[in-house]
């Protein structure tokens, strides 16, 4: 099983990754690590002055698994670290845009990988030098998330994309099929109680099922996405939003469309009126709290055959343009993303750090969590990193929909976004 988990893993991370968040994401080299190096970080210029400070900003409510990290560089190094909790997938964008010039920034932060690509065109995260030893220890993919337009941009923290999670009271395993899947959902509970639900009206996740069937974002091209070849409305994506929208018309209640229908799905998944759900390890520490008894695999297989593609999303540690301490604010990122601190950072979190050496750990690879996790991912295909993605979330949420709603049809609708995406990306993108 072990070995199994371990080389599933460093093949599906393998594959040329481009990055959750989601809008909805999306979020880990080493040293001293557990591969027996008794060195860590090579790539720091030692005769670099020593800063008094630095700062750091990370994901809000995860601050328990940097602590650790924190003490044995400040041990180390004699440096203090500070850091300060912010929402990733939004505050830490947007405040780094008026910190960062202001010099009240951090000096190293973390970030979705899809949002790598605009921060470095806006000149506001750096390029970052390690040792190809450093980056060696990482999942190919994981390195090739972080990187853009042939510069490294950080390094890998944690590793996360949707899987089926089921309520243990209402299923004894997860089905095989969504057929499957289908049929029971047809004949479970009552008028208020559903079989799965899923927030496809998000595109993070109705993405999952128009890819499945052949649908795709940006072509590929030589291994960097094409912003000029959408396959946002073709055959595939249309044939996937079609069986999107029997979901909404047979199964799905309507209060979980827009905006708050994240919390609908998650209130009555916790309230025990429903099955099984499609979300991601960020919803594994609600439904501990609640007290859920769960279990979690990979997506089943669609009708066709094939199994959803959902966007894999990795999260990093990166140097702020504006830290006036480069080297050793590199040196930190290392320490933080080397094998020991990862492992630490994933007991604490249940983030799963993309680090080759950890994949055989039994704490990752007996865990039934982890294991969806590696599997999903083996399926999925990388978010994205390059600017122009940020022109398809809200035409292709608006698509979905009123698809969702049944106020458009599927061809109508992806018509439509495909023409407004590729009219922003031309409008907005056209000097990159």
């Amino acid at each position: 099983m072990k070995r199994w988990l371990s080389v599933l893993l460093i093949a599906f991370l393998a594959v040329g990754l481009l990055a959750a968040c989601a809008p909805e994401r999306e979020q880990e080299a080493e040293g001293s690590g557990t591969d027996g190096e008794s060195s860590e970080e090579g790539s720091t210029d030692e005769t670099a002055e020593k800063p008094d400070k630095l700062v750091v900003w990370e994901d809000k409510d995860k601050g328990v698994g940097l602590e650790p990290a924190i003490e044995s560089f400040e041990e180390e190094y004699g440096i203090e670290v500070e850091y300060k909790e912010l929402n990733m997938s939004d505050k830490m964008r947007e405040q780094l845009r008026l910190d960062g010039p202001a010099g009240t920034g951090p000096d190293v932060l973390t970030l979705p990988h899809d949002q790598i690509g605009q921060l470095a065109i806006e000149g506001l995260i750096s390029p970052i030098e390690v040792d190809s030893s450093v980056t060696e220890k990482f999942t190919e993919s994981s390195i090739q998330a972080q990187t853009y337009d042939g510069q490294l941009y950080g390094l890998p923290k944690a590793t996360e994309t949707p899987v089926f999670i089921y309520n243990k009271e209402h299923m004894d395993k997860a089905p095989e099929s969504f057929d499957e899947l289908y049929e029971f959902s047809q004949n479970f509970g009552g008028d208020k109680e559903y079989g799965f639900l899923a927030l496809w009206d998000n595109f993070y996740f109705g993405n999952a099922i128009m890819a499945g069937y052949g649908g795709y974002v940006f072509g590929d091209d030589n291994g960097a996405a094409n912003p000029q070849d959408l396959g946002l409305n073709n055959e595939g994506a249309i044939e996937g939003a079609k069986y999107i929208q029997k979901w909404y018309e047979d199964v799905f209640p309507a209060g979980i469309v827009g905006e708050s229908g994240g919390s609908a799905k998650d209130g009555l998944f916790q309230d025990g009126d429903v099955a099984s759900m499609m979300d991601g390890p960020w919803a594994y520490q609600a439904l501990n709290e609640a007290g859920i008894d769960y279990g979690v695999s990979p997506l089943p297989e669609l009708p066709n055959g094939e199994y959803p593609q959902t966007f894999i999303g990795v999260k990093g540690w990166h140097v702020s343009a504006q830290s006036e301490n480069q080297e050793w604010s590199t040196k930190l990122v290392e320490h933080l993303t080397n094998a020991e601190n990862a492992k630490i950072r994933y007991e604490k979190t249940d983030e799963i750090p993309p680090v080759k050496s950890l994949m055989e750990d039994p704490i990752i690879a007996d865990n039934e969590k982890a294991n969806a996790v590696a599997v999903q991912s083996q399926r999925g295909t990388p978010m994205p990193n390059i600017p122009e993605m940020g022109e398809v979330w809200e035409p292709m949420a608006q698509a979905l929909q009123v698809i969702a709603t049944g106020k458009a049809s599927p061809e109508e609708a992806l018509n439509e976004a495909q023409d407004t995406v590729k009219t922003n990306i031309e409008l907005n993108h056209s000097g990159n």
